[in-house]
């Protein structure tokens, strides 16, 4: 069991279990997979910068990513239906869990001037979004990349 999932089996449901009165663990709310996805804008004019950016989101995650397409033509910015637009990936279960220790735990303590995730960044669905513009805070990742979108449902 990794370090994620024990402290949130033995510390933060019950604590969740206590405070909201649940007559059963089993309501606590979990972590079911979390989306990790970066767009690319230049991918438009430069495939290689699609490419580029789905090596270090597979590096990052651990995961092979799929190439996003655009779904409509968006003439202001040179966006046609059916171009590369981006990558996305998915992970589940242990994958998800140990890059959310990743993240929780050497990711965001090295962002500069960091003030803490935003309450408000929550939906009506209990999805939390969460952008990172430079994966270069991640260990052992150098390059840039243009955007970093993170969905935990």
């Amino acid at each position: 069991m990794n370090r994620f999932r024990e402290k949130y089996q033995k510390e933060v449901v019950p604590a969740l279990v206590k405070e909201f009165n649940l007559r059963n663990p089993h309501q606590v709310p979990r972590i079911s997979k979390v989306v990790v996805s970066a767009g690319v804008g230049r991918a438009v004019s430069d495939s290689k910068h699609l490419e580029t950016t789905a090596d270090t989101i597979a590096k990052v995650t651990g995961q092979h990513p799929v190439t996003t397409i655009a779904r409509k033509s968006i003439a202001s910015f040179k966006l046609r239906e059916g171009n590369k637009v981006g990558v996305t990936t998915t992970l589940r279960g242990a994958r998800a869990e140990a890059f959310l220790d990743l993240l929780v735990g050497a990711v965001l303590p090295r962002i500069r001037d960091f003030r803490g995730i935003s309450a408000t960044a929550f939906d009506a669905f209990g999805n939390y979004s969460l952008g990172i513009t430079d994966h270069s805070i991640f260990p052992r990742f150098p390059s840039r990349m243009s955007a970093c979108h993170m969905v935990c449902r």
